[in-house]
C-alpha cells in the first residue's frame, strides 16, 4: 500500500489526534517558530496544524500533501490558507525563505532522501531555512509505523544529508518521544 493511501485509510484517526496546533509539542512549536517566517512551504501538512501555526505568526504558508481528506479538512477548517493536492518530488516554486518537513520524510527510503533534499534546497532562496522533524535513533533503520514502514535516522546522518543538499545546520533539537527508544529530532539548516 503506497502512503498516500495509508494515511487516506486513516486520516479520520489522524485528524482527532493532531489535527489542531495545540496537540503538538510546545518545544516543537517553539522551534519551528524560531527558525521559519516569510514565504513557507509545510510539505506533508497532514490536517493543516503547522500551517496554522506559522500563519499565526505571520508566514505566508503553503500547505501541501497527498491525502485529499487531510486537505479537504483544512480548507473547510482554515479557508484562508492556500491547500494544494501535491508532493514534494514535484515542486513548482521559487525563492521560498522556508520549508517545513515536520515527519513528512520519515516514510523515505534512505535512497531517496538525497533528490528530495536537492529538491527543497532548488526551491529555495539562498540563506532560506528548512526545518526537519523526525525520528532519531543510533542508526539508520526501519521500523513498523502505525500506517506504514518508516525510518528512524541518527541527527548527524540526517544533517550530513541536508549538507550535501545544499543546506548548512543551524540548530537541533532532541526530546524523549513517546515510544521508548525512538527520540524526537528536528534539525534546522540554512540554504547556502
Amino acid at each position: 500500500m503506497d502512503v498516500a493511501q495509508a494515511y487516506t485509510n486513516l486520516s479520520d484517526l489522524y485528524i482527532e489526534l493532531f489535527g489542531t496546533p495545540d496537540k503538538v509539542h510546545a518545544d516543537d512549536l517553539a522551534f519551528i517558530g524560531r527558525h521559519l517566517s516569510g514565504r513557507v512551504l509545510d510539505l506533508g501538512c497532514g490536517p493543516g496544524h503547522l500551517s496554522v501555526y506559522l500563519r499565526s505568526l505571520g508566514a505566508d504558508v503553503t500547505g501541501i500533501d497527498l491525502v485529499p481528506p487531510f486537505l479537504d479538512y483544512a480548507r473547510k477548517s482554515h479557508p484562508e490558507i492556500d491547500f494544494r493536492l501535491g508532493s514534494m518530488d514535484h515542486l513548482e516554486f521559487e525563492d521560498v525563505d522556508g520549508i517545513l518537513s515536520w515527519y513528512s520524510l520519515i516514510h523515505r527510503e534512505p535512497a531517496e532522501i538525497d533528490a528530495v533534499l536537492a529538491g527543497f534546497r532548488r526551491v529555495m532562496r539562498p540563506g532560506g531555512v528548512v526545518v526537519v522533524g523526525f525520528f532519531g535513533g543510533d542508526e539508520v533503520s526501519s521500523f513498523d509505523h502505525k500506517v506504514t514502514t518508516a525510518w528512524s535516522w541518527p541527527a548527524d546522518q540526517m544533517a550530513a544529508r541536508l549538507e550535501r543538499a545544499g543546506f548548512t545546520e543551524i540548530d537541533r533539537d532532541r526530546r524523549e518521544g513517546t515510544r521508548p527508544g525512538r527520540p524526537h529530532s528536528a534539525l534546522a539548516a540554512r540554504a547556502v
